[in-house]
């Protein structure tokens, strides 16, 4: 009876695309009794949403790994007090990162702005001008997106952040249905995973992925072998972390 109730307690993430993963686990925070948890499995680290948990409802998030790796993630979620989250009206979504490491800083931000929709507003807080950050936007997303700061210095930096149009698919109505980090895996895992994540979406659907160098060979492989037509697209491109956008066409 006991392993039936946990694995009924299990909520297995890999079916939403991702907005509707952080959208769901951010409510079922918000509803949960202090002392009560849940468990919930992801196709990567879901690293980023704990960062966007602690934003909004403060220093009261357990996090504990169950599992790390490949294609299930298995986190269990403590509500540790009670907290009175911060109402999010006139944002989408709250990025404090004074509750995390500056190298966390880009997976973060970049992470959760790829699931923004045209017209949402992300605002992130710093202890210190997010100028690296802020270098990216200009130089990937110029004219896509708007960088206000609400508040500069001396010691903690408000920036909001809107998404203008969808970076990466114009006007097509692609849908990016999923987000996978290569990076932990041998090369031989990498390419089974990507070749799964390719098969897995249908005409009109695009992942993500980041590899930690240019996944170019891998690039030139699909476009002699894929009978399905595809476009890649770069998001990031190095020195230490590469980000690619791969949609099916149709």
């Amino acid at each position: 009876m006991e392993t039936q109730t946990q694995a009924a307690a299990e909520l297995d993430m890999r079916t939403l695309v991702p907005i509707e993963r952080h959208k769901t686990l951010i409510q079922l925070f918000k509803e949960l009794p202090v002392g009560e948890q849940f468990v919930f499995i992801n196709d990567h680290d879901p690293i980023p949403l704990y960062y966007e948990f602690r934003s909004i409802y403060g220093d009261v998030v357990g996090w504990e790994y169950l599992n790390r790796g490949g294609r299930e993630w298995k986190v269990r979620v403590t509500r540790t007090e009670a907290s009175q989250a911060r109402e999010c009206t006139d944002i989408s979504t709250l990025l404090d990162l004074r509750k995390a490491t500056p190298k966390e800083w880009k997976q973060i931000v970049f992470h959760r702005y790829g699931m923004m929709q045209q017209g949402d507003t992300m605002e992130i807080i710093a202890a210190e001008d997010p100028k690296e950050i802020h270098g990216i936007f200009v130089m990937k997303f110029e004219g896509q997106h708007a960088w206000v700061y609400k508040k500069q210095g001396p010691d903690e930096y408000v920036v909001h952040i809107t998404k203008k149009q969808q970076s990466g698919l114009g006007d097509d109505g692609f849908s990016v249905v999923n987000e996978y980090d290569l990076r932990p895996f041998p090369p031989a895992e990498r390419h089974e995973m990507f070749y799964k994540a390719f098969a897995d979406i249908k005409p009109g659907e695009a992942f993500d992925f980041f590899n930690d160098h240019d996944p170019k060979p891998l690039y030139y492989q699909m476009e002699a072998e894929s009978k399905e037509p595809f476009r890649w697209e770069y998001l990031l491109q190095g020195p230490i972390e590469w980000k690619v956008r791969v949609i099916k066409t149709k």
